[in-house]
């Protein structure tokens, strides 16, 4: 199975990272990492990832999966990464994205008519291009699978796995990894966090929400 991942300057590496974990755990897919040229690209976390494949090179995909990042902004308009993602999107078996990379997929058309998750703090503007907004952490509406915020990349992974492998095979990847998250405080999602923390979080996210208001 071929599997690919939009990568690009700026996206959260864990974005892509989380759900490239699991694929490959699985040993079941060849996982290809895109971008417009194959120098090192430098993310969020200032992590640089290799691409292994550009546009061109790459072949026709299975399993499509979109990351988001503060770098998804400038390519909501770019016609390569838009018409890359269309033609990928229009045939792969399953299309996927992780927190705000939702957005960049209906930017490319690929969600309308479909329900859809984002980053609780961008999820609002996924009807700007026919979708439909939802508040799971992972949300699936016939061959698209797109997960919230971030760690959600993980929960989104092991859930197409499970669809694609068996149960079986996608609980033995989750105990390979050993993911059986505690997070020390419960503040995860808005609707435990408080009007208080949640007010301070948009605040933190503000130019990014305008930015991407003015991008649609």
């Amino acid at each position: 199975m071929k599997i690919g991942f939009l990568l690009y300057p700026q996206v959260t590496q864990l974005d892509l990272t989380g759900p490239a974990q699991v694929f490959a755990a699985a040993g079941e897919a060849e996982l290809y990492f895109v971008w417009k040229d194959l120098a090192p690209v430098r993310t969020d976390a200032a992590l640089c990832i290799v691409p292994n494949a550009t546009f061109e090179s790459c072949p026709l995909l299975d399993l499509l999966c979109v990351p988001g990042g503060p770098g998804q902004l400038p390519l909501m308009s770019d016609p390569d990464v838009l018409g890359w993602l269309g033609r990928q999107g229009q045939q792969a078996l399953w299309v996927t994205s992780v927190c705000s990379g939702s957005l960049l997929l209906g930017a490319a058309g690929l969600l309308k008519g479909y329900r859809a998750a984002s980053h609780w703090n961008y999820r609002e503007h996924l009807a700007a291009f026919g979708a439909t907004a939802d508040d799971g952490r992972v949300v699936r509406d016939r061959n698209r699978v797109t997960g919230g915020g971030v760690t959600a990349g993980i929960d989104m992974a092991l859930e197409v796995l499970a669809r694609l492998l068996g149960e079986s095979q996608a609980q033995q990847v989750q105990l390979q990894l050993e993911y059986a998250p505690q997070p020390p405080f419960n503040c995860g999602r808005p609707e435990l966090a408080g009007e208080a923390l949640v007010a301070q979080v948009r605040a933190r996210l503000s130019r990014q929400v305008a930015s991407i208001a003015a991008a649609r």
